[in-house]
């Protein structure tokens, strides 16, 4: 039955009464202009702990962020309770831009890619010379992912009194990535902390490496007063470690505003969110070369212009071939 005539206004219609007394919905939703900002320090099951203004607060993503996570080292905008006191809980309401993303896949066929850490200036990728053997491959991969996150490189080898370092630093001595060397002896004397300390003061750095590489063991020599679980051992018969870190966290280092972002162990590093073109960036010496290079070269092919300027002199012949293992890190696993 019709209920309104043809030609009907605003006030033959008659509005249902809002039986619950609340306000209607709206898509409109409020800028939040009064947030107060804060860092995420690690991710537990929905709950983060983030520091704002000096204080460890707990906060939760509010529902209007949708799917969009945060993660460790991510700057926020937070409402609600910020007292940090006990079963007090804040509500994230924005997260800010970020500088800087490490992320990986599960392996080169997955899709969905997942960010490790926001917002780090560093990456440092931590291996042993020995037990378990160094894994190239692994490295290789880490690096191209810094690269293409907007990351700098420093490689940490430990357990330099098993095995020497001169092959690992001929294979990358060409990508002139800043290194430090240590052993064992000298991470319990305090002597091989403050040399690594020295790479990561006034920075935001995060340590990613194989299980059973001492990453955990090296993260408690620098932050002492915050010591992560207990090591674990590299089984004999796999040469694999145990996992010892199940999430990611973020420890303050020094007054100067550095802080150390200690990951889970990897076993493998995906890159099939890598996009090949980006990885060029972090060679500034040969990045020109490229201008003389056909649509969408792959940089290893008998048409690429990169062989030219290095004949001519202009780059170091390594730099190409260290250009060309990274790029093509993504056809093969880390263990070959």
């Amino acid at each position: 039955m019709r209920r309104y005539g043809k030609h009907t206004d605003e006030d033959d219609i008659r509005s249902r009464p809002n039986r619950k007394g609340n306000r209607p919905r709206t898509h409109i939703r409020p800028k939040h202009e009064d947030a107060a900002e804060g860092m995420v320090l690690t991710v537990d099951r929905g709950r983060l702990t983030c520091l704002v203004d000096g204080r460890i607060v707990m906060a939760m993503k509010a529902r209007e962020l949708g799917r969009k996570a945060a993660v460790v080292g991510d700057r926020v905008a937070l409402v609600g309770d910020l007292s940090g006191k006990k079963d007090t809980l804040a509500r994230i309401v924005r997260i800010e831009e970020r500088a800087s993303v490490l992320r990986r896949t599960a392996d080169d066929d997955d899709p969905y890619e997942r960010v490790v850490v926001a917002n780090a200036d560093q990456l440092a990728i931590v291996t042993a010379l020995a037990d378990p053997e160094p894994r190239p491959r692994l490295i290789d991969r880490c690096l191209v992912a810094a690269y293409d996150g907007g990351l700098e490189p420093l490689l940490v080898m430990t357990k330099s009194d098993l095995a020497p370092p001169d092959k690992l630093l001929e294979l990358y001595g060409a990508l002139d990535i800043p290194y430090v060397v240590t052993s064992r002896e000298e991470l319990a004397d305090g002597g091989a902390a403050e040399r690594v300390r020295e790479q990561l003061d006034g920075r935001i750095t995060a340590f990613v490496g194989h299980s059973g590489v001492g990453k955990t063991t090296l993260v408690n020599a620098l932050v002492p007063e915050d010591r992560r679980r207990t090591t674990g051992h590299v089984n004999a018969v796999t040469g694999r470690g145990r996992h010892t870190t199940t999430s990611a966290l973020a420890l303050p280092l020094d007054a100067a505003g550095g802080w150390v972002i200690d990951t889970p162990g990897v076993r493998s590093f995906g890159l099939a969110h890598i996009d090949p073109s980006r990885v060029i960036h972090a060679f500034p010496d040969l990045e020109p070369g490229t201008e003389g290079c056909p649509r969408a070269c792959s940089h290893d092919e008998p048409d690429c212009a990169l062989d030219a300027w290095v004949a001519e002199g202009h780059a170091d012949p390594a730099r190409l071939y260290s250009l060309r293992r990274l790029l093509a890190t993504r056809e093969r696993t880390e263990g070959d």
